[in-house]
């Protein structure tokens, strides 16, 4: 399942995020989304874990958790249309 986190500090990583979802199983893919011209951090990005009934787990555990003072959302991703 993939899963959308928002709300992020600009200073998160990708390394935050393996930390943050790695009690919840195996995670597939990590990515926070830049900004195409400064590469600056846009505040989101998307965990892939590799079992979904941990997801929804992870989901249910992690929104609302604060990072650097910041209350993040994280939901099911939405398939882009």
């Amino acid at each position: 399942m993939n899963i959308f986190v928002g709300n992020l500090p600009f200073s998160a990583s990708e390394t935050d995020l393996r930390g943050l979802f790695a009690e919840y199983g195996d995670i597939e893919s990590v990515a926070i989304i830049t900004d195409r011209d400064t590469g600056r951090s846009r505040g989101f990005g998307f965990v892939e874990l590799a079992a979904d009934a941990r997801s929804n787990d992870a989901i249910r555990d992690l929104d609302g958790t604060s990072i650097d003072g910041r209350a993040i959302k994280v939901n099911q991703a939405k398939p882009r249309s």
